[in-house]
C-alpha cells in the first residue's frame, strides 16, 4: 500500500515528530511503500514559544521525509494535495488545530483525475486523521470549528483513549472513530560515538532496546552517563542555573564514587547477565519532567510538597512556557525552595538518563491528559511513577505495583500519596516492581487500527 504521513518529523522535536517517524519505520516495516510529508515552518514562533527543532535527532530520521510544507504557504498545501492524489492512504497527524487549515486545503485538492482505463478506481486517497489530542487542553476561539471541520471531511479518526473518542463523537457524530492505545516512541540515546540509532525490528519482531549496542551486537559499549574523569573524558553533569546567571551549580546526578558513593545503574540487572534488581537507597527525589503548561499541574505538586512530609525533594525538568517567575513566586510562598531544583529549558535525549537516574519517583501531576509517553520513559530507566487518573495516564500504571495513583487536581490525595511513597519499603517494593514495555505488540495493535477499512 501506497502511505503518506502528514505531520511533523525530524528536526522537529518532541513526542508527536517521534510517533510520526516511528509509525513510518514500522509501516515501512511491515511492507508499505511510506513517506513522510513534513513541515519547513509548522507555524509562527510567537505562536509557539518553546524550542521547534533539534540538531540531534532523538531516534533514527527516516530517509523518505520530505519538508515541503510551510505554514506561510497556502500554495504549498494545494500542490501538496495533488501530489498525494495517488496515494491509497493519507494520515495525518493532529497536535494542534494551527495545523487544520493546511490539512484541510490538501484535503480539498486530493482528488483524482478520471482514468478512463480505471474507471473504478476511487476518486481520492482513502484519509485518516490521527489526533493526538483532539481539542487542545488549552484552548483557543476557533479550536472547536476547526477540529469539527477536519473530523467530518475524513474517513476515519483514530484517538487514543476511550474519553478521546467520545470527544471526537460529540464534535462530529457521525465521525468513523477508532481508539487505539498509543505505542512507545521513546527517544534513543547516543552517547559517546558517531554511531545512528539503532533501525526498528521489523514489524512483529523482537523489541528494540533503549541502550546502544555493545559487545553482545559487536558494538563497543557505550554508557549512559556522560563520560566522566574514569573514563578519559570530561564530566558533563546536569546542573541548575550557575554563576552565568546568578546560581550556584547543582548537579543533578547522584553520587559517585568521586564524592564517596556507589554509582547508581540506571536500569536493573535482568535475567541477560544472570542478577537479579538491586534495590537502591531511597533519598526521596521526585522528578516532574517535560514542558511545564497549566493543564499538567505543576502547581497541584508543589502544594501537596509543600504540604507532605519534608524529607521529599522534587527536581522539575523542561521548558516554561510562560517563564519560571509564576512558578518561583509560588516555591517561595510556600516555603519550599531548600526542596525544589528547577532546570529549566528543552531536555535532549542524552541527558534524559542521567536525569532519570538521579530521581527515585517521577510524578505526573495532570488536571487533564490525553497519554503520555514519560511514564513507560520512567519504567525504562527502573523508575516508578506517581500519576493521576486524567485521561489514559493511569492504564500504564499498577497502582501499588511499579507506581501510584490519585485523582486529578486534588492536592491533599496527591499529598496522600507522596506520605505513602515517602516510606522506605513502599519505594522499594515499587522500584522492584518496575518493568520496562516490549513495544512490539502495541505496535502491531495500532498498525491493525490505523489501516483497518
Amino acid at each position: 500500500m501506497r502511505i503518506a504521513l502528514v505531520g511533523p518529523a525530524h528536526p522537529y522535536k518532541g513526542g508527536g515528530a517521534r510517533h510520526t517517524t516511528e509509525l513510518a519505520h514500522r509501516l515501512a516495516a511491515a511492507g508499505h511503500d511510506v513517506v513522510i510529508e513534513s513541515w519547513r515552518a509548522q507555524y509562527p514562533a510567537w505562536l509557539y514559544p518553546g524550542q521547534q527543532l533539534l540538531d540531534v535527532p532523538e531516534g533514527e530520521p527516516y530517509p523518505r521525509t520530505r519538508r515541503r510544507l510551510a505554514w506561510y504557504r497556502p500554495d504549498g498545501w494545494l500542490a501538496e494535495g495533488r501530489r498525494l492524489a495517488s496515494a491509497d492512504l493519507v494520515v495525518f497527524a493532529l497536535l494542534t488545530p494551527l495545523q487544520v487549515p493546511a490539512y484541510l486545503t490538501i484535503l480539498a485538492s486530493l482528488r483524482r483525475a478520471s482514468d478512463p482505463l480505471q474507471p473504478l478506481l476511487p476518486r481520492r486517497p482513502r484519509t485518516v486523521v490521527i489526533c493526538h489530542n483532539v481539542l487542545p487542553h488549552e484552548r483557543r476561539l476557533g479550536d472547536m470549528a476547526l477540529t469539527r471541520a477536519l473530523l467530518s471531511r475524513v474517513d476515519t479518526v483514530l484517538v487514543h483513549s476511550p474519553a478521546q473518542a467520545i470527544q471526537a463523537r460529540d464534535l462530529v457524530p457521525a465521525a468513523s472513530v477508532v481508539t487505539a492505545q498509543m505505542p512507545p516512541h521513546l527517544p534513543l540515546y547516543c552517547l559517546g560515538g558517531d554511531d545512528p540509532p539503532q533501525t526498528p525490528p521489523a514489524h512483529g519482531g523482537a523489541a528494540r532496546p533503549l541502550v546502544p549496542p555493545g559487545p553482545a551486537d559487536g558494538g563497543a559499549a557505550r554508557p549512559l552517563v556522560p563520560p566522566g574523569p574514569a573514563d578519559g573524558g570530561a564530566a558533563r553533569p546536569l546542573v541548575h542555573p550557575g554563576p552565568a546567571d546568578g546560581g550556584a551549580a547543582r548537579p543533578l546526578v547522584p553520587p559517585g564514587p568521586a564524592d564517596g558513593g556507589a554509582a547508581r545503574p540506571l536500569v536493573p540487572p535482568g535475567p541477560a547477565d544472570g542478577g537479579t534488581a538491586p534495590i537502591a537507597p531511597w533519598a526521596g527525589r521526585l522528578l516532574f519532567f517535560g514542558v511545564v503548561r497549566p493543564y499538567k499541574g505543576l502547581d497541584v505538586l508543589l502544594r501537596a510538597l509543600a504540604g507532605g512530609p519534608p524529607n521529599l525533594t522534587l527536581t522539575v525538568a523542561g521548558e516554561f512556557w510562560g517563564g519560571t517567575g509564576e512558578t518561583e513566586n509560588l516555591v517561595a510562598e510556600l516555603r519550599i525552595a531548600d526542596r525544589v531544583r528547577l532546570r529549566p529549558g528543552y531536555v535532549p535525549a542524552s541527558e534524559i538518563p542521567a536525569l532519570f537516574a538521579a530521581a527515585d519517583a517521577l510524578v505526573l501531576p495532570y488536571r487533564e491528559a490525553t497519554a503520555s509517553q514519560n511514564a513507560l520513559l520512567a519504567f525504562a530507566h527502573g523508575v516508578p511513577v506517581i500519576t493521576t487518573t486524567a485521561g489514559a495516564l493511569a492504564d500504564l500504571v499498577r497502582n501499588g505495583v511499579d507506581g501510584l495513583t490519585c485523582a486529578p487536581g486534588d492536592v491533599a490525595d496527591l499529598a496522600r500519596v507522596l506520605r505513602e511513597i515517602s516510606v522506605p519499603e513502599t519505594a522499594r517494593r515499587l522500584r522492584a516492581g518496575v518493568t520496562a514495555t516490549d513495544p512490539a505488540p502495541c505496535w502491531a495493535d495500532y498498525l491493525k487500527a490505523l489501516l483497518v477499512r
